[in-house]
């Protein structure tokens, strides 16, 4: 027997595979594994109730500011940077009337002087840093208010700290190769440590 179908027609009149027949498998791509999180590593029941809310949201709303903050639920801690306060509000200063959204914590700047009145909404703020907030006449919200102020992600900034700004990342790369800035992994910096051949003039040549 046939299955009639609105394909060309060249895919009509194909005949129907067998139950028990099962899908082949694509060779190339066979073990090919998915180099991203599904979910978080951490057994944390607050952040896994966070994570079953925003999938929710991502899945019944088509806002994309809901499938980002999903993803950076997962992330590992490397990858979720905390943000300062200094950096938060540069990046807010134009910004007048939004919620700043930090998936990670917000930490203190004790080099700031003045903190302008804003709304802000992060998985964690540490102590000094919320109080700077209220004090100024701001607010600290968690994810689960956000979902409801803003279940699209409207009137938002979405921030995150800086990645790279771990000290292994100095490291990476070649040290001592012409026009490369890593450093080296050396026990202790002075007159001792790989300064010799390559890393002064009166050695040779320096780079």
């Amino acid at each position: 027997g046939g299955v009639e179908c609105q394909f060309p027609f060249f895919f009509c009149f194909l005949p129907s595979p067998p139950n028990n027949v099962k899908m082949g498998i694509d060779i190339q791509h066979h073990h090919v594994k998915k180099n991203r999180r599904d979910a978080p590593k951490s057994e944390d029941p607050y952040l896994r109730l966070l994570v079953k809310l925003y999938r929710f949201l991502s899945r019944r709303t088509d806002a994309k500011f809901n499938q980002i903050v999903l993803r950076r639920l997962f992330m590992s801690r490397a990858n979720s940077q905390p943000l300062s306060m200094s950096r938060l509000v540069k990046q807010m200063q134009k910004r007048d009337g939004k919620i700043a959204v930090v998936v990670g914590t917000v930490t203190d700047d004790i080099r700031m002087h003045e903190t302008p009145k804003m709304t802000v909404c992060a998985l964690r703020f540490t102590e000094s840093a919320r109080k700077r907030i209220t004090t100024a006449g701001g607010e600290c919200i968690t994810f689960d208010q956000l979902a409801l102020r803003a279940p699209k992600g409207q009137n938002t900034v979405l921030l995150q700290g800086p990645r790279k700004a771990r000290e292994v990342y100095r490291h990476f790369g070649a040290p001592g190769v012409p026009h490369s800035s890593a450093a080296p992994y050396v026990r202790s910096k002075g007159r001792k440590f790989e300064k010799a051949r390559g890393r002064r003039s009166s050695r040779g040549y320096k780079v």
